[in-house]
């Protein structure tokens, strides 16, 4: 019988070529699907509201005159939040209260200090002015994604937040529609696809042109993305899910098969890794998996996905399994340890750190605080979590005095000549008292 899930020995001396081959990830665009993309944003750029009316009617069948019929008015948002089930709306408004009160932690401030000769020198912190929010629709329904990256926009100070999101067949989200309510979004249209990212990057006569794109798309939308950064900031190009679990074996193995499973759910290119120095304990956990399921209404993307990419992995020690972790750098990280704590110094590289065995990832992705849009595919060597200073830019402060002027003024005048650019060197020595 084939197992449900590959197992490894970091003993094994084929360890790290198989762990890498797991590991491999092809994140390459589709050559078709890149040039599509590349097709809808120019002809979008040039056409503006006639090429995006075009674009709505042909993927979303909807059928309307103009873009300005497209947008979605917020007494929409406002019944939709009316209306929702008592228990949806109350959950929707302690989550994005979590998320605002973590974020306000993360506020940048500007500074400056004065050198005894008078020279002030500083950083300016400014809010971006307008940011475009992209939320999947269709059978995909994210209003957590709607309050992680609305919320931090508006802590931030972001003026104008405007939200798109595909309504296939005139269908509307009335829980994404609620979220906007609650996080602050300042206009919404019910656009999709390429052709929405283009919009905001170029902006036409009804959509305004944004600063900065953020937010979760199928492959066209990743492809979109990633052309017309340069024009606008965006906030990262996801790969698929991941979770890797540091586990000492005494957390129930139901809890962390269902750990494994909430990430797998996702699809079939997610990837689910448990590491634990017992043996016993891993036939447990493949026991609970196998056992759990049957009972997954997503069962047969979650096979797929441990099958193909999933591991269960016998590691010497929980330090080996820190190591592995900071090589493998995972999106998610829970360590489901006795002492949690003890470990942190050793785990440089994650997205999310979930911390003892009570700290289940899917409380991240919905209402712990943090922010859930993570980096992944390993960019968690040197990327972070969407936060606040995202939706923060940083300009240089330099308030030379005159007597500052004498001192660095000669020292950008050598520095200049030595460079041969003859006009640096002059404009330093212009300010000089007594010029040589």
């Amino acid at each position: 019988m084939m197992r449900t899930i590959t197992r490894l020995d970091s003993r094994d001396p084929e360890f790290e070529v198989t762990l890498s081959k797991l590991l491999a990830f092809d994140a390459e665009q589709d050559d078709a699907i890149d040039a599509a993309a590349a097709g809808i944003l120019q002809h979008v750029r040039r056409e503006g509201d006639t090429a995006l009316l075009r674009y709505t009617r042909q993927f979303d069948q909807v059928m309307v005159d103009s873009v300005a019929e497209l947008e979605i008015p917020r007494r929409d948002w406002q019944s939709a939040l009316a209306t929702l089930p008592a228990a949806q709306r109350e959950a929707l408004e302690v989550a994005a209260q979590r998320v605002r009160d973590y974020h306000v932690h993360q506020v940048q401030e500007s500074w400056s200090y004065t050198e005894p000769d008078g020279t002030r020198l500083g950083q300016q912190i400014t809010p971006l002015d307008r940011v475009g929010l992209y939320v999947p629709g269709g059978k995909a329904s994210y209003p957590s994604s709607v309050l992680m990256n609305a919320i931090p926009a508006k802590v931030a100070g972001v003026s104008e937040v405007i939200m798109v999101t595909p309504t296939p067949g005139g269908q509307r989200n009335a829980m994404v529609l609620a979220a906007a309510a609650i996080a602050g979004v300042d206009r919404c249209f019910a656009i999709g696809g390429a052709q929405a990212v283009a919009a905001l990057a170029y902006g036409t006569a009804t959509i305004p042109a944004v600063d900065k794109i953020v937010g979760p798309g199928n492959a066209y939308v990743a492809a979109a993305k990633r052309r017309v950064f340069g024009t606008v900031g965006i906030d990262m190009i996801a790969g698929p899910s991941e979770i890797l679990i540091i586990c000492d074996g005494k957390t129930p193995a139901d809890w962390i098969a269902m750990d494994l499973f909430s990430q797998a759910e996702h699809d079939e290119l997610a990837q689910a890794i448990l590491l634990c120095p017992d043996a016993q304990y891993l036939d447990a956990v493949e026991a609970s998996i196998d056992k759990l399921l049957p009972t997954m209404p997503r069962a047969d993307i979650i096979r797929t996905s441990l099958r193909d990419r999933g591991a269960l992995i016998l590691v010497r020690d929980l330090q080996e399994a820190c190591e592995i972790s900071n090589n493998i750098a995972p999106e998610h990280l829970e360590v489901s340890c006795e002492n949690p704590d003890a470990w942190l110094p050793s785990l440089r590289h994650a997205g999310a750190i979930f911390m003892g065995r009570h700290s289940s990832e899917s409380l991240g992705d919905y209402c712990a605080g943090p922010n859930h849009v993570l980096p992944t595919s390993r960019t968690a060597r040197f990327s972070s979590p969407l936060g606040v200073y995202d939706f923060q830019k940083r300009s240089s402060l330099i308030h030379v005095s005159a007597a500052g002027a004498q001192t660095l003024g000669k020292v950008a005048n050598e520095l200049a000549l030595g460079e041969g650019l003859q006009a640096h060197a002059a404009s330093a020595r212009y300010r000089l008292t007594n010029i040589q």
